[in-house]
Protein backbone atom coordinates (compact mmCIF):
# COMPACT_ATOMS: atom_id res chain seq x y z
CA UNK A 1 0.00 0.00 0.00
CA UNK A 2 1.15 3.20 -0.65
CA UNK A 3 0.98 6.85 1.05
CA UNK A 4 0.83 10.01 -1.15
CA UNK A 5 2.61 11.28 1.47
CA UNK A 6 5.23 9.10 1.83
CA UNK A 7 6.12 9.51 -1.97
CA UNK A 8 5.85 13.24 -1.45
CA UNK A 9 8.11 12.79 1.61
CA UNK A 10 10.55 10.22 -0.59
CA UNK A 11 10.74 12.44 -3.78
CA UNK A 12 12.06 15.41 -1.38
CA UNK A 13 14.49 13.23 -0.18
CA UNK A 14 13.22 13.20 3.34
CA UNK A 15 13.10 10.00 4.25
CA UNK A 16 15.81 8.32 5.94
CA UNK A 17 14.99 5.28 7.70
CA UNK A 18 11.80 3.68 8.80
CA UNK A 19 10.09 0.63 10.37
CA UNK A 20 7.94 -1.56 8.48
CA UNK A 21 7.18 1.03 5.62
CA UNK A 22 4.20 -0.94 4.38
CA UNK A 23 2.53 -0.87 7.87
CA UNK A 24 3.26 2.94 8.28
CA UNK A 25 1.69 3.50 5.13
CA UNK A 26 -1.38 1.93 6.16
CA UNK A 27 -1.25 3.34 9.33
CA UNK A 28 -1.23 6.97 7.78
CA UNK A 29 -4.49 5.81 5.64
CA UNK A 30 -6.42 7.23 8.43
CA UNK A 31 -5.73 10.21 10.96
CA UNK A 32 -2.35 9.72 12.88
CA UNK A 33 -1.56 11.50 16.01
CA UNK A 34 2.79 11.45 15.57
CA UNK A 35 5.24 13.61 17.35
CA UNK A 36 8.67 14.80 16.92
CA UNK A 37 11.01 16.14 20.01
CA UNK A 38 12.50 19.72 20.62
CA UNK A 39 15.25 20.34 23.53
CA UNK A 40 15.66 23.65 24.72
CA UNK A 41 19.37 24.03 24.19
CA UNK A 42 19.55 27.40 22.94
CA UNK A 43 17.52 30.38 23.69
CA UNK A 44 15.49 29.92 19.65
CA UNK A 45 15.39 27.17 17.71
CA UNK A 46 17.87 27.43 13.86
CA UNK A 47 17.36 26.22 10.13
CA UNK A 48 18.37 22.80 11.07
CA UNK A 49 15.12 22.21 13.38
CA UNK A 50 13.30 23.52 10.29
CA UNK A 51 13.94 20.36 8.46
CA UNK A 52 11.90 18.05 11.02
CA UNK A 53 9.76 20.84 11.68
CA UNK A 54 8.30 21.20 8.16
CA UNK A 55 7.86 17.55 7.84
CA UNK A 56 5.68 17.66 10.69
CA UNK A 57 3.49 20.31 9.55
CA UNK A 58 3.43 18.83 5.77
CA UNK A 59 1.39 15.39 8.22
CA UNK A 60 -0.58 18.02 9.78
CA UNK A 61 -1.68 19.53 6.07
CA UNK A 62 -1.86 15.98 5.02
CA UNK A 63 -4.76 15.58 8.07
CA UNK A 64 -2.46 13.85 10.71
CA UNK A 65 -2.36 15.21 14.53
CA UNK A 66 1.34 16.53 15.21
CA UNK A 67 2.33 16.71 18.85
CA UNK A 68 5.53 19.20 18.98
CA UNK A 69 6.91 17.79 22.14
CA UNK A 70 9.89 20.38 23.71
CA UNK A 71 12.25 18.80 26.77
CA UNK A 72 11.85 20.30 29.04
CA UNK A 73 13.46 16.99 30.96
CA UNK A 74 15.90 16.05 28.90
CA UNK A 75 17.13 19.45 28.13
CA UNK A 76 18.51 19.38 31.54
CA UNK A 77 20.17 16.39 30.76
CA UNK A 78 21.58 16.64 27.10
CA UNK A 79 21.28 14.33 23.88
CA UNK A 80 24.69 12.55 23.12
CA UNK A 81 23.89 12.33 19.47
CA UNK A 82 26.56 14.52 17.44
CA UNK A 83 28.71 15.42 20.19
CA UNK A 84 31.95 14.74 20.58
CA UNK A 85 31.71 15.91 24.72
CA UNK A 86 29.91 16.19 27.05
CA UNK A 87 27.65 19.14 26.76
CA UNK A 88 26.90 21.74 29.67
CA UNK A 89 24.38 21.40 31.44
CA UNK A 90 22.23 24.60 31.60
CA UNK A 91 20.09 25.92 34.86
CA UNK A 92 16.69 24.84 35.51
CA UNK A 93 15.64 28.55 35.13
CA UNK A 94 17.39 28.87 31.71
CA UNK A 95 16.07 25.45 30.62
CA UNK A 96 12.31 26.77 31.50
CA UNK A 97 12.71 30.15 29.73
CA UNK A 98 14.20 28.26 26.78
CA UNK A 99 11.00 25.88 26.67
CA UNK A 100 8.51 29.32 26.83
CA UNK A 101 10.77 30.77 23.66
CA UNK A 102 10.88 27.76 21.70
CA UNK A 103 6.99 26.60 22.21
CA UNK A 104 6.32 30.31 21.09
CA UNK A 105 8.19 29.64 17.68
CA UNK A 106 6.58 26.20 17.87
CA UNK A 107 3.62 27.81 17.48
CA UNK A 108 3.95 29.56 14.43
CA UNK A 109 4.58 26.82 12.04
CA UNK A 110 1.91 24.56 13.13
CA UNK A 111 -2.39 24.99 13.83
CA UNK A 112 -3.31 24.82 17.16
CA UNK A 113 -6.22 25.81 16.42
CA UNK A 114 -7.35 23.25 13.75
CA UNK A 115 -11.22 22.20 13.87
CA UNK A 116 -9.87 18.31 13.34
CA UNK A 117 -6.64 18.18 13.65
CA UNK A 118 -5.01 20.74 16.01
CA UNK A 119 -1.84 20.60 17.06
CA UNK A 120 -0.71 19.29 20.42
CA UNK A 121 2.52 20.98 22.87
CA UNK A 122 3.41 19.07 25.27
CA UNK A 123 6.79 19.10 27.82
CA UNK A 124 8.28 16.07 28.97
CA UNK A 125 9.52 17.44 32.35
CA UNK A 126 5.05 16.97 33.09
CA UNK A 127 5.22 13.21 33.46
CA UNK A 128 9.41 13.24 34.50
CA UNK A 129 9.66 16.00 37.40
CA UNK A 130 6.95 14.05 39.18
CA UNK A 131 8.92 10.18 39.01
CA UNK A 132 11.08 9.18 41.74
CA UNK A 133 14.52 7.85 41.13
CA UNK A 134 13.38 4.65 42.31
CA UNK A 135 10.58 4.17 40.24
CA UNK A 136 12.02 5.44 37.31
CA UNK A 137 14.27 2.54 38.23
CA UNK A 138 11.84 -0.32 38.42
CA UNK A 139 9.25 0.92 36.07
CA UNK A 140 11.32 1.94 33.30
CA UNK A 141 15.11 1.27 33.42
CA UNK A 142 13.91 -2.61 34.04
CA UNK A 143 12.87 -2.74 31.03
CA UNK A 144 16.52 -1.81 28.99
CA UNK A 145 19.47 -3.66 28.44
CA UNK A 146 23.15 -2.17 28.93
CA UNK A 147 24.36 -4.40 26.25
CA UNK A 148 21.87 -2.86 23.19
CA UNK A 149 22.08 0.88 25.51
CA UNK A 150 25.60 0.75 24.21
CA UNK A 151 25.53 -0.36 20.71
CA UNK A 152 23.48 2.60 19.49
CA UNK A 153 25.64 4.93 16.99
CA UNK A 154 25.57 8.08 19.26
CA UNK A 155 26.75 6.08 22.37
CA UNK A 156 28.96 3.96 20.94
CA UNK A 157 31.13 7.03 19.11
CA UNK A 158 30.90 8.61 22.20
CA UNK A 159 32.42 6.03 23.86
CA UNK A 160 35.31 5.49 21.32
CA UNK A 161 35.99 9.78 21.56
CA UNK A 162 35.75 11.27 24.99
CA UNK A 163 33.56 8.43 27.22
CA UNK A 164 30.03 9.11 28.37
CA UNK A 165 28.83 9.81 31.47
CA UNK A 166 25.62 7.91 33.04
CA UNK A 167 23.36 11.54 32.99
CA UNK A 168 23.82 11.21 28.82
CA UNK A 169 24.08 7.43 28.46
CA UNK A 170 20.49 7.03 30.16
CA UNK A 171 19.51 10.60 27.59
CA UNK A 172 17.46 7.09 25.22
CA UNK A 173 15.71 6.29 28.13
CA UNK A 174 13.90 9.31 28.93
CA UNK A 175 13.05 9.89 25.17
CA UNK A 176 11.43 6.57 24.56
CA UNK A 177 9.32 7.28 28.55
CA UNK A 178 8.12 10.46 26.15
CA UNK A 179 7.02 7.98 23.22
CA UNK A 180 5.26 5.51 26.17
CA UNK A 181 3.57 8.55 27.91
CA UNK A 182 2.77 10.05 24.25
CA UNK A 183 1.16 6.97 23.06
CA UNK A 184 -1.31 6.14 26.35
CA UNK A 185 -2.26 9.96 26.55
CA UNK A 186 -2.97 10.53 22.86
CA UNK A 187 -2.61 7.20 21.20
CA UNK A 188 0.41 8.38 19.41
CA UNK A 189 1.73 5.74 17.12
CA UNK A 190 4.40 7.43 15.33
CA UNK A 191 7.48 9.54 16.01
CA UNK A 192 10.00 11.06 13.83
CA UNK A 193 13.28 12.90 14.18
CA UNK A 194 16.78 13.78 12.23
CA UNK A 195 18.62 10.44 11.56
CA UNK A 196 20.83 10.62 14.26
CA UNK A 197 17.93 9.44 16.62
CA UNK A 198 17.33 6.20 15.02
CA UNK A 199 18.46 4.62 18.08
CA UNK A 200 16.45 6.61 20.34
CA UNK A 201 13.58 6.12 18.63
CA UNK A 202 13.35 2.44 18.29
CA UNK A 203 14.14 2.20 21.89
CA UNK A 204 10.56 4.00 22.52
CA UNK A 205 8.88 1.51 20.19
CA UNK A 206 10.46 -1.46 22.26
CA UNK A 207 9.19 0.46 25.50
CA UNK A 208 5.66 0.04 24.05
CA UNK A 209 6.09 -3.02 23.02
CA UNK A 210 6.96 -4.54 26.33
CA UNK A 211 4.99 -2.06 28.72
CA UNK A 212 1.76 -2.14 26.83
CA UNK A 213 1.87 -4.57 24.01
CA UNK A 214 1.38 -2.17 22.00
CA UNK A 215 2.77 -1.42 18.45
CA UNK A 216 4.29 1.89 16.62
CA UNK A 217 6.32 3.41 13.59
CA UNK A 218 9.31 5.51 13.34
CA UNK A 219 10.30 7.59 10.71
CA UNK A 220 13.44 9.70 10.42
CA UNK A 221 14.83 12.40 8.19
CA UNK A 222 18.44 12.72 6.31
CA UNK A 223 20.75 15.47 8.43
CA UNK A 224 21.28 17.82 6.06
CA UNK A 225 24.31 19.03 4.21
CA UNK A 226 25.45 21.22 1.49
CA UNK A 227 26.92 20.37 -1.50
CA UNK A 228 30.76 21.14 -1.00
CA UNK A 229 30.35 18.73 2.40
CA UNK A 230 30.47 21.16 5.10
CA UNK A 231 27.65 21.42 8.19
CA UNK A 232 24.03 23.19 7.06
CA UNK A 233 22.64 26.01 8.40
CA UNK A 234 25.73 27.80 9.76
CA UNK A 235 27.79 31.04 8.43
CA UNK A 236 31.36 32.27 9.22
CA UNK A 237 29.33 34.06 12.44
CA UNK A 238 27.72 31.17 13.55
CA UNK A 239 23.95 29.27 13.65
CA UNK A 240 21.56 30.89 11.23
CA UNK A 241 18.39 31.50 13.80
CA UNK A 242 14.66 31.69 13.80
CA UNK A 243 14.72 34.32 16.35
CA UNK A 244 14.80 38.01 14.76
CA UNK A 245 16.68 39.25 17.30
CA UNK A 246 19.36 36.33 17.37
CA UNK A 247 19.96 36.13 13.28
CA UNK A 248 18.49 39.44 11.47
CA UNK A 249 15.61 39.08 8.68
CA UNK A 250 17.75 40.49 6.26
CA UNK A 251 20.62 38.12 7.13
CA UNK A 252 18.20 35.36 6.94
CA UNK A 253 17.24 36.29 3.33
CA UNK A 254 20.62 36.56 2.41
CA UNK A 255 21.12 33.36 3.60
CA UNK A 256 18.87 31.51 1.52
CA UNK A 257 19.71 34.10 -1.63
CA UNK A 258 23.19 32.95 -1.15
CA UNK A 259 22.47 28.93 -1.53
CA UNK A 260 25.10 27.37 -3.69
CA UNK A 261 24.33 26.69 -6.90
CA UNK A 262 24.30 22.80 -6.53
CA UNK A 263 22.25 22.83 -3.43
CA UNK A 264 19.28 24.93 -4.32
CA UNK A 265 17.13 23.04 -5.79
CA UNK A 266 17.98 20.05 -3.15
CA UNK A 267 16.76 23.01 -0.37
CA UNK A 268 13.71 23.65 -2.55
CA UNK A 269 12.69 20.54 -2.23
CA UNK A 270 12.94 19.82 1.32
CA UNK A 271 12.15 23.30 2.61
CA UNK A 272 9.68 24.57 0.05
CA UNK A 273 5.81 23.92 -0.24
CA UNK A 274 5.65 24.47 -3.54
CA UNK A 275 4.82 21.31 -5.77
CA UNK A 276 6.82 18.64 -7.61
CA UNK A 277 5.55 21.02 -10.68
CA UNK A 278 6.29 24.14 -9.43
CA UNK A 279 9.91 23.00 -8.52
CA UNK A 280 10.81 21.38 -11.75
CA UNK A 281 10.32 24.34 -13.60
CA UNK A 282 12.43 26.38 -11.18
CA UNK A 283 15.09 23.48 -11.68
CA UNK A 284 14.63 24.08 -15.47
CA UNK A 285 14.99 28.17 -15.04
CA UNK A 286 17.83 27.78 -12.99
CA UNK A 287 19.93 24.78 -15.25
CA UNK A 288 19.16 27.39 -18.27
CA UNK A 289 20.27 30.85 -16.80
CA UNK A 290 21.82 30.14 -13.56
CA UNK A 291 22.88 33.73 -12.81
CA UNK A 292 19.59 34.69 -13.27
CA UNK A 293 19.04 33.49 -9.28
CA UNK A 294 15.52 32.42 -10.06
CA UNK A 295 15.21 29.69 -8.23
CA UNK A 296 17.42 31.27 -4.92
CA UNK A 297 15.29 33.99 -4.91
CA UNK A 298 11.92 31.49 -4.75
CA UNK A 299 13.90 29.92 -1.92
CA UNK A 300 14.62 32.79 -0.06
CA UNK A 301 11.16 34.49 -0.21
CA UNK A 302 9.22 31.86 0.69
CA UNK A 303 11.51 30.91 3.95
CA UNK A 304 11.46 34.37 4.59
CA UNK A 305 7.90 35.40 4.44
CA UNK A 306 6.85 31.59 6.14
CA UNK A 307 9.62 32.49 9.36
CA UNK A 308 9.25 36.21 9.63
CA UNK A 309 6.38 37.26 7.73
CA UNK A 310 5.96 38.55 3.96
CA UNK A 311 5.77 42.04 4.95
CA UNK A 312 9.29 41.42 6.54
CA UNK A 313 10.41 39.57 3.13
CA UNK A 314 9.34 42.43 1.01
CA UNK A 315 11.12 44.87 2.85
CA UNK A 316 14.54 42.59 3.11
CA UNK A 317 14.26 41.90 -0.24
CA UNK A 318 13.48 45.77 -1.04
CA UNK A 319 17.00 46.69 0.76
CA UNK A 320 18.97 43.94 -0.76
CA UNK A 321 18.25 46.15 -4.14
CA UNK A 322 18.69 49.28 -2.43
CA UNK A 323 22.52 48.69 -1.61
CA UNK A 324 23.46 47.83 -5.20
CA UNK A 325 21.06 50.88 -6.39
CA UNK A 326 18.00 49.50 -7.20
CA UNK A 327 15.97 50.89 -4.55
CA UNK A 328 16.02 54.25 -2.73
CA UNK A 329 18.18 53.79 0.22
CA UNK A 330 16.51 56.57 2.12
CA UNK A 331 13.31 54.84 2.30
CA UNK A 332 14.35 51.85 4.67
CA UNK A 333 13.78 51.77 8.43
CA UNK A 334 16.66 52.09 10.59
CA UNK A 335 16.21 48.47 11.85
CA UNK A 336 16.48 46.87 8.43
CA UNK A 337 19.42 49.61 7.13
CA UNK A 338 21.02 48.34 10.25
CA UNK A 339 20.62 44.81 9.65
CA UNK A 340 21.51 45.13 6.14
CA UNK A 341 25.06 47.04 6.98
CA UNK A 342 26.27 44.61 9.66
CA UNK A 343 28.12 42.11 7.45
CA UNK A 344 29.95 45.32 5.32
CA UNK A 345 32.99 45.90 5.84
CA UNK A 346 33.01 49.60 7.83
CA UNK A 347 34.81 52.20 9.37
CA UNK A 348 33.61 54.93 11.64
CA UNK A 349 33.50 58.94 11.98
CA UNK A 350 32.69 60.79 14.66
CA UNK A 351 30.26 63.81 14.72
CA UNK A 352 32.69 66.45 16.47
CA UNK A 353 35.77 65.81 13.33
CA UNK A 354 35.94 67.17 10.06
CA UNK A 355 34.58 64.71 7.33
CA UNK A 356 36.81 62.75 5.29
CA UNK A 357 36.99 62.55 1.59
CA UNK A 358 35.44 59.45 -0.09
CA UNK A 359 38.64 58.84 -0.81
CA UNK A 360 39.62 58.39 2.80
CA UNK A 361 36.41 56.24 3.64
CA UNK A 362 36.45 53.94 0.91
CA UNK A 363 40.40 53.07 2.10
CA UNK A 364 39.38 53.12 5.68
CA UNK A 365 37.22 50.13 5.27
CA UNK A 366 39.77 47.85 3.50
CA UNK A 367 38.10 47.52 0.28
CA UNK A 368 40.42 49.10 -1.61
CA UNK A 369 44.16 48.67 -0.86
CA UNK A 370 44.88 52.22 -0.76
CA UNK A 371 44.30 55.98 -1.20
CA UNK A 372 45.36 55.72 -5.22
CA UNK A 373 43.36 52.92 -5.90
CA UNK A 374 40.44 54.72 -4.51
CA UNK A 375 40.87 58.00 -6.38
CA UNK A 376 41.41 55.87 -9.49
CA UNK A 377 37.75 54.28 -9.32
CA UNK A 378 36.43 58.09 -8.75
CA UNK A 379 38.14 58.79 -12.29
CA UNK A 380 36.81 55.87 -13.48
CA UNK A 381 33.49 56.96 -12.85
CA UNK A 382 33.82 53.22 -9.88
CA UNK A 383 33.22 55.23 -6.86
CA UNK A 384 29.21 56.02 -5.42
CA UNK A 385 27.69 57.00 -1.81
CA UNK A 386 23.91 56.21 -1.55
CA UNK A 387 24.07 55.01 -4.54
CA UNK A 388 24.95 58.50 -6.27
CA UNK A 389 28.24 58.82 -8.25
CA UNK A 390 30.92 60.42 -6.82
CA UNK A 391 32.87 62.44 -9.83
CA UNK A 392 35.52 64.53 -7.14
CA UNK A 393 38.50 63.10 -5.79
CA UNK A 394 38.28 65.40 -2.99
CA UNK A 395 34.47 64.55 -2.39
CA UNK A 396 33.69 64.68 1.43
CA UNK A 397 29.90 63.63 2.36
CA UNK A 398 27.88 66.14 4.87
CA UNK A 399 26.35 64.68 7.94
CA UNK A 400 22.99 65.17 6.05
CA UNK A 401 24.46 62.47 3.35
CA UNK A 402 23.70 60.06 6.56
CA UNK A 403 20.74 57.70 6.27
CA UNK A 404 18.68 57.75 9.77
CA UNK A 405 21.54 60.24 10.92
CA UNK A 406 24.20 57.60 11.17
CA UNK A 407 24.87 55.15 8.10
CA UNK A 408 26.48 56.23 4.38
CA UNK A 409 26.85 53.59 1.85
CA UNK A 410 29.87 53.21 -0.18
CA UNK A 411 30.11 51.35 -3.67
CA UNK A 412 33.05 50.83 -5.30
CA UNK A 413 31.89 49.54 -8.63
CA UNK A 414 28.67 47.38 -9.18
CA UNK A 415 29.11 44.76 -6.08
CA UNK A 416 31.62 45.96 -3.51
CA UNK A 417 29.97 47.57 -0.38
CA UNK A 418 31.01 49.29 2.61
CA UNK A 419 29.29 50.87 5.29
CA UNK A 420 30.10 54.32 7.36
CA UNK A 421 28.83 54.31 10.83
CA UNK A 422 28.45 58.12 12.07
CA UNK A 423 29.30 57.98 15.93
CA UNK A 424 28.97 60.50 18.75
Amino acid sequence: MKSELLEDLRWRGLIAQSTDEAALAESLAKPTTLYIGFDPTAPSMHVGNLVVLLVMRRFQLAGHTPIALVGGATGLVGDPSGKNEERTLNTEETVANWVERIKTQLSQYLDFNAPKNAAIMANNLDWTSPLSAIEFLRDIGKHFSVNQMLSKDSVSARLEASGISYTEFSYQVLQALDYLELYRLHNCTLQMGGSDQWGNIVAGLDLIRKVEQGSAHALTVPLLTKADGTKFGKTAGGSVWLDPEMTSPYAFFQYWLNTDDKDVVNFLKVFSFKSHEEIIELEKAHNENPGARTAHRELARELTSLVHSPETCVRVEAAAKALFGQGELAELDEATLTAALSELPRTTVKRSEPMPTWVDLIAATGVVDSKSAARRIVKENGAYLNNAKVTAEDFAPSESDFLCGKYAVLRKGKRDLAAVELVD
